[in-house]
Parts: structure tokens; C-alpha cells; sequence
């Protein structure tokens, strides 16, 4: 079943490079013949880090090839873009920064990214002269990850997370860059899924899909509401863009089977 979706739909349909219990590679063979793309959730601190070899992006580079197979590439998620503190802001770009630099040579699909003041901090809560200071630090960011000049600024995605996503889209627009939107976040925080597709969509690079099951999200596409999907799917249809990539995100076998089902009653 899932093959039969490979290559259907107007858009790359994806998932995670965690589906079964293994490092990187194995999963991006596992799952190379089911999805037209793969995103390599990637890490880096003091402990542990995922982050493959150049042995390994050859590896990946050449399965790509050979499969129509392309990669996103998700950013490490303990950086901070909007840190009150200019050195945890530097070392956050800098974190980007090894990471597009390892992964370059594989032209991914998209750079996903969030944007994010500090661990545990909450944009929510901010007033608005804190907001514009944020944006501020933002900017300063974006400039210096920009310097680097590794990509170009709409192969970077900006994730919608837990906030609304009115606060940095002056800047994530200022600069050119695209964005990622994260379906089931704006579930999870109840944010409006038809006004966001109608202002954002076209800035859309990737999309992120999961269901919210007793309040918790990456669940399978069956945990997704049905007139959600179908609004995606229509918006996506009225605009097709097969370069697109519409992602599964979601971490087991289990619920990719069972999205999969989901998404072959769309064919």
C-alpha cells in the first residue's frame, strides 16, 4: 500500500528519519520505496549527537539518487534564534551552520527550523515591546546565519510552533525565507488551520502532519480530524507544487502504517 503512494500526490509526501528503532541509514532504506521524502531529524550537544558522517551522506546522496528520494533536513531544536543573550544566539547559528554545511551536498528540499527565545520560555507571554525586541534579536540572527551564505534564504522553512506566528513572520518575510507549516501544532494550540493556509501557504516549503491523540501530537494521520485533512489536501490541490514536501511527522512504524492507510483513501 504504501508504494502505491510514492510519487501520487501534487506534493513530496514524507516522513521522519526515526520510524524504526535504528540510527539513520537503516531507516532511510526501510522507508526509500514507500515516500518521496525523508526528514533527517538531526542533533548535536556535549552527550550524543546524530549527525551522520560524510561516509554516510555519500551513502544517503546515492540511495537518493537512485530512488527519487529527497531529504529535509530538520535543525537541531535547542537553538536559540531570539536568545536575550547574543552569545547563545551565536552559538545557535553557528549550530545551523554545521549542519547545512554537512548536509549541503545532499540539495535538500528544505532547511526546517524553529525559532525560539530560550528553553522554556514563553513568546506568549511576552508584551509587545518585548515582542519587537525579540524580532530585533531575530533579525540579528537571521543576518549572521545569512552571511554564511550556504543557502539560499527560501531553502530555509520557519516552523509555526506553540505562538502566533504573526510575532516573527515580518521577519521571516523580510528576508525572503519560506516557512513550515506545522498543521498540527496550529491543532494543538488552536490556532486557525484555513486562515493560516490562506495567508502562509504559498510560503509554504513543507508541510508537518500528525494527529492529536488525548492532547499529545505525532500521532498517526488517523488521529488527525477528518475536515482538517481534507482542507489541507483541497488547498493543496488547488495549488500543486511537487516540490513541496508534506511530511509525515511522526516516530513509529505503527503510525506510519496506519497513516499511510489514510492517505491511500485520498488516491
Amino acid at each position: 500500500m504504501s508504494k502505491e503512494c510514492k510519487g501520487r500526490f501534487p506534493f513530496r509526501l514524507g516522513t521522519t528519519s526515526y520510524i524504526i528503532p535504528d540510527e539513520i541509514l537503516p531507516n532511510i532504506n526501510y522507508l526509500k520505496e514507500k515516500v518521496d521524502d525523508v526528514e533527517l531529524v538531526l542533533f548535536e550537544s556535549d552527550e550524543m549527537s546524530n549527525l551522520p558522517s560524510k561516509a554516510d551522506i555519500a551513502e544517503l546522496r546515492a540511495v537518493g539518487g537512485d530512488h527519487d528520494l529527497t531529504y529535509s533536513v530538520h535543525l537541531p531544536l535547542d537553538v536559540y534564534l531570539a536568545h536575550e543573550d547574543e552569545r547563545v544566539r551565536r552559538r545557535s547559528v553557528e549550530k545551523c551552520v554545521r549542519v547545512v554545511e554537512l548536509t549541503r551536498e545532499l540539495n535538500p528540499s528544505a532547511y526546517v527550523m524553529h525559532v525560539e527565545a530560550g528553553e522554556g520560555v514563553d513568546i506568549n507571554a511576552f508584551s509587545d515591546r518585548e515582542r519587537q525586541v525579540l524580532r530585533e534579536r531575530l533579525l540579528s540572527s537571521f543576518d549572521l546565519l545569512h552571511e554564511y551564505g550556504l543557502a539560499a534564504p527560501e531553502e530555509f522553512a520557519v516552523e509555526t510552533l506553540n505562538y502566533p506566528y504573526e510575532i516573527i513572520w515580518p521577519v521571516v518575510r523580510q528576508f525572503g525565507m519560506s516557512v513550515t507549516l506545522d498543521i498540527g501544532h496550529l491543532e494543538l494550540y488552536g490556532f486557525p488551520v484555513r486562515e493560516h493556509l490562506d495567508r502562509y501557504l504559498e510560503h509554504a516549503r513543507v508541510m508537518h502532519m500528525h494527529g492529536i491523540k488525548k492532547g499529545k501530537d505525532h500521532n498517526s494521520l488517523a488521529w488527525m480530524r477528518q475536515e482538517t485533512l481534507e482542507l489541507v489536501l483541497g488547498a493543496l490541490e488547488q495549488k500543486p507544487d511537487r516540490e513541496r514536501v508534506f511530511t509525515m511527522e511522526i516516530f513509529t512504524e505503527r503510525h506510519l502504517r496506519e497513516s499511510f492507510e489514510v492517505m491511500q483513501s485520498y488516491l
